[in-house]
């Protein structure tokens, strides 16, 4: 049994090594294109926290001592996530050192508070009551890590790991390595298919889901832009599976296209899968520079849309979301965005054509058609029969291409 000097420094060691690596990743080695001022947030609120638990842990009853160090534990493992990311991909750097140091540590508070807990068992009341009251512990330990630690996690993970390898290209034509600036000062880097057409289309998002339709695009004489978005492959930035702030980058291949002398600056469009797709349907709402979008996949990005689903069965995952949004909007420094239904009617004139699969995810399924309802003309639907997310290029492709470029074709060039 260790005495209560060594368990409380045990805990401040373990502490500080998750604490040095949260300041290692947002103040002293941040993502390429960011500075330690991005980060506020993200780091000194979990900073805050750890200090305050080091100063309480040695004032604290050991039945409040235990779960302190199992969640700072369990947490701190997660914040290893990014480092495991990227060393299982052979891409590791910078902070992702310090990343490793953290699986040990909150593994060491983990077994520290498990120890605690069993060491400081009541055992002088009668059985029935211990086992009643432990399984009552049980059950709320059980629920919050559903409901809390659980989406904790994710919205971590979705805000510190991306893809960092840029896949081959297989676009089917001679393409050019080409690199564009955000309005907040991130290089992006991508490939460009010039047009024959005097048409462009951005397939996002990154450079290698939307190479399907991209293929697709370039058979028919259009020029195709694919691009890692920011902290993705060679894109610097942080990343954001939720898309946050992905509309910038859009903004900023727009503006890349509309400087092309081979892109007529009024046929310019998009496609986008899944968060592509929502990223699209933000930044033809928001600017005029996309004249047609197809959203491919489009549902919830935020607790916001989440409260917009219809029906009942929603209430199962709000909880769930909210804790991811409100996560997310702590590790990523980034509120969430508006609401795509509110968005929706701000395309028009524009082109804008919905697709999702019979078999999509259920916020897709639930959402895409209030979207389209929202949407003002032009405006088209389609629900891909026998098709999972974003599965109708795969499913039903002769069908998918007609429609496609079908869309593109009257929108874009007039025909």
């Amino acid at each position: 049994m260790l005495a209560p000097r060594y368990e409380a420094l045990i805990f401040a060691i373990a502490a500080s090594v998750i604490g040095f690596h949260v300041a290692d990743d947002s103040f002293l080695q941040p993502q390429p294109g960011t500075a330690a001022g991005d980060h506020l947030l993200s780091g000194l609120v979990p900073l805050v926290v750890l200090v305050l638990a080091i100063w309480a842990y040695p004032r604290l009853r050991a039945g409040a001592r235990a779960p302190i160090a199992i969640v700072l534990g369990l947490l701190g493992m997660v914040t290893a996530a990014e480092a495991i990311h990227y060393w299982r991909d052979g891409g590791m750097s910078g902070d992702d050192y310090s990343g490793l140091l953290a699986i040990p540590a909150g593994l060491a508070l983990v077994i520290l508070g498990a120890a605690t807990l069993w060491k400081t068992r009541r055992r002088d009341d009668r059985l029935h009551r211990r086992y009643l009251r432990r399984s009552g512990w049980t059950a709320l330990g059980i629920v919050a890590t559903f409901f809390v630690l659980f989406p904790l996690s994710i919205a971590y993970v979705i805000t510190h790991a991306a893809r960092d390898v840029v896949p081959p290209a297989k676009l089917g034509a001679a393409y050019t390595q080409v690199a564009f600036t955000t309005s907040d000062g991130l290089q992006l880097k991508g490939w460009y298919v010039p047009s024959k057409n005097r048409a462009a289309v951005i397939a996002f998002p990154g450079r290698k889901g939307p190479q399907t339709q991209a293929r697709m695009l370039v058979r028919h004489g259009y020029g195709v832009l694919l691009f890692d978005r920011r902290g993705e492959g060679e894109s610097e930035g942080d990343p954001n599976a939720l898309g946050w702030a992905g509309e910038r980058d859009l903004g900023a291949a727009v503006a890349f296209l509309q400087r092309r002398s081979d892109v007529d600056r009024a046929r310019i469009g998009g496609i986008g899968l899944s968060v592509g797709g929502e990223l699209l349907l933000q930044a033809a709402a928001e600017s005029e520079g996309l004249r047609a979008v197809v959203s491919d996949g489009a549902g919830a990005r935020s607790i916001r849309e989440d409260l917009a689903r219809p029906g009942t069965g929603k209430w199962l995952e709000v909880p769930t979301s909210l804790v991811i949004t409100a996560g997310a909007m702590l590790f990523s420094n980034h509120t969430p965005p508006p609401n795509l239904e509110g968005l929706a009617p701000r395309i028009s004139p524009r082109s804008a054509f919905f697709i999702y699969g019979e078999h999509d995810q259920a916020n897709v399924v639930e959402l895409t058609p209030r979207y389209y309802a929202a949407a003002g003309e032009p405006k088209a639907l389609w629900e891909v029969p026998g098709a999972g997310h974003t599965e109708g290029a795969d499913v039903h492709p002769r069908d998918y291409e007609r429609r496609i470029v079908a869309f593109f074709d009257a929108a874009l060039l007039g025909t």
